[in-house]
């Protein structure tokens, strides 16, 4: 087939991410209302700022994308971490979202495992069940979910 012959996805179809990755997701969980609109407010920040800034810059303008969408958060929360029963330190989220879902956000260049273990971690100490990994520092963003 020529190159003039092919057909051409639409702009609007391009550019609207967030409606695909809706359209196909069929993983029923109770949050997943809730996570997808998080994760449709991340893609917007991505898709408007793109990849090369660091860590918290994404967390300031994912921050505005949540209110503007009148989306419950928290910020820099501080979590107490135990065992048996004893305080032995101290770790800080960085978004929790309406009570329900820990976001931990990245600007690296790849997600590796131990990221993965980390939000593990974070929804262990807050006895939650689903987090959003987050990276922004590529071309196209990354997310994962994590169900505990």
């Amino acid at each position: 087939m020529k190159k003039d012959q092919r057909s051409q996805t639409p702009r609007k179809e391009r550019n609207n991410i967030y409606s695909d990755y809706l359209q196909s997701s069929k993983t029923k969980h109770q949050f997943d209302e809730l996570s997808n609109k998080i994760i449709g407010a991340a893609i917007q920040v991505h898709k408007e700022l793109g990849p090369g800034f660091i860590e918290g810059i994404y967390e300031a303008a994912l921050k505005v994308q949540l209110a503007e969408l009148h989306i419950p958060f928290e910020n820099q929360i501080d979590i107490i971490v135990k065992f048996h029963g004893t305080k032995v330190g101290n770790h800080r989220l960085d978004l929790l979202v309406n009570k329900q879902i820990v976001v931990e956000l990245k600007a690296v260049k790849k997600l590796l495992d131990i990221h993965v273990a980390q939000l593990r971690s974070y929804l262990k100490a807050t006895r939650l069940k689903t987090g959003l990994l987050i990276n922004f520092a590529k071309p196209v963003i990354e997310i994962k979910r994590v169900v505990n």
